[in-house]
């Protein structure tokens, strides 16, 4: 809506719209974000009472608030009133006021502070996913084969608390059951574990805590267009990295409408489920081998041997308690017929003889059996540098701090780095193909 002004008429207004560079800029960026899921629920909007801000315009102040790097709502807020053309254009009610140069009160028609960093924790996650989602539809239409291998990564994010501050003089700063008073949802977690030799040769653990949460990624590289995200899950920091894979896999799977078919993570993502998407698709899972054990000693089918190196007799599957399908395997000596044979292992002397339940899952298989010195496991494994980027472009917009102070504002601040980050790719996709159909 255009107000009407004592000092600009209507028309007046909408060409210094449209000559506006701050408004053009975003103009260009807004038009590439598809806002449809949170137009609908506003207007299926039939509660009682006052109209509220369209949730649109909320969401692209904090976009805003992102691109121009203010940390703070209170550095956010005086922005927007020093440029009433683009509170204009983000959509915010206006309170009109003919007398006013552009027709509307702009320190009225902002809304304060507090209300900017309550919008953002009240932000409906799925809506603000649907938008998310709706960057990474419009970047697979621009480059072909987008998603067909993926890398996974966690990033760790401190919580704006006392405790994180080094210089803070604080009893107990890291102990789990002292919940800091400044962020109610963040939670203590080991960021970084080295060995360090002391003295007389022997090793000696060290740990770096914080409080704080972590942001899952998949990230995707292509040969021209740069690095681009694809899922992405916030969780207190407590959690371990394999417990982002599932909703990570899971997200980037809808997003894309199919399946990737080679992913790429650290030893941290060393689990079978990890593998069993891309076994199931006929690609591979390059992740690094994290044995805490030795492991057993495998026949190229997978068949494990015994501690004497004999080749096992497979006897059943069967459901296990861990969540995989589980294969029985029994002495040979003694199953399915005694041969008459000895052994000295101690399981024999009892007459059992040694018993293995491997899994027997695609990705329980992949997992043991993988090349992991093959040409193909080397060409996916280099890409996780892909997150790797993704992660130090995300702290330039300012994941790594951010100056809010409960999960979900964390987690809704991180979801709009992305979208971001995804549009400012489009924007580069899209000039760099202009470019190439120029050319032909």
């Amino acid at each position: 809506m255009i107000p009407n002004s004592a000092v600009f008429d209507q028309s007046t207004l909408t060409r210094l719209l449209d000559q506006d560079a701050l408004v053009q800029r975003y103009r260009r960026l807004f038009a590439l974000l598809d806002f449809s899921a949170l137009e609908a629920h506003q207007a299926a909007r039939r509660a009682p009472g006052p109209c509220p801000h369209p949730e649109t315009a909320s969401v692209k102040a904090f976009l805003v608030r992102l691109c121009e790097e203010k940390r703070y709502m209170t550095q956010l807020r005086p922005f927007l009133v020093e440029h009433p053309l683009l509170v204009l254009e983000l959509g915010f009610h206006l309170v009109l006021d003919e007398t006013q140069p552009y027709g509307f009160d702009v320190q009225r028609s902002v809304p304060s502070d507090r209300w900017l960093r309550k919008k953002l924790q009240r932000l409906d996650p799925t809506r603000l996913q649907a938008v998310f989602q709706a960057t990474v539809a419009a970047l697979q239409a621009e480059i072909p084969g987008l998603g067909e291998v993926l890398s996974v990564d966690v990033k760790h994010i401190y919580a704006w608390v006392r405790e994180n501050n080094p210089r803070e003089s604080i009893a107990y700063r890291f102990s789990k059951d002292r919940q800091p008073k400044g962020d109610p949802d963040c939670r203590v977690g080991v960021k970084k574990s080295t060995n360090q030799e002391q003295a007389d040769g022997t090793t000696k653990e060290k740990k770096e805590y914080l409080w704080g949460y972590g942001s899952g990624v998949v990230a995707a590289i292509t040969a021209n267009d740069g690095d681009v995200v694809l899922a992405e899950y916030t969780q207190p920091f407590n959690e371990t990295d394999v417990t982002y894979f599932r909703p990570l896999y899971q997200r980037a799977v809808v997003a894309l409408n199919q399946y990737p078919t080679h992913l790429a993570a650290d030893a941290a993502f060393d689990a079978w489920y990890v593998y069993e998407g891309p076994a199931r698709h006929g690609g591979i899972a390059a992740v690094p081998l994290n044995q805490h054990r030795p492991g057993l000693q495998r026949d190229a089918d997978g068949t494990p041997r015994c501690a004497k190196g004999v080749r096992m007799t497979p006897v059943f599957y069967y459901d296990h308690p861990n969540g995989y399908r589980a294969q029985r395997f029994r002495c040979p000596l003694l199953f399915p017929e005694p041969v008459g044979q000895s052994c000295d292992h101690e399981q024999f002397v009892k007459g059992k003889g040694c018993q293995k339940d491997p899994n027997w899952e695609l990705g329980g298989l992949q997992r043991v059996l993988l090349d992991r010195d093959g040409p193909l496991y080397h060409a996916v494994y280099t890409q996780r540098t892909s997150c790797e980027r993704i992660n130090s472009q995300a702290k330039e917009l300012g994941i790594e701090r951010p100056k809010v102070r409960n999960g979900p504002s964390v987690s809704h601040l991180n979801t709009l780095t992305y979208i971001v980050m995804n549009v400012r790719a489009l924007q580069r996709v899209q000039s760099i193909n202009r470019r190439l159909l120029l050319r032909e």
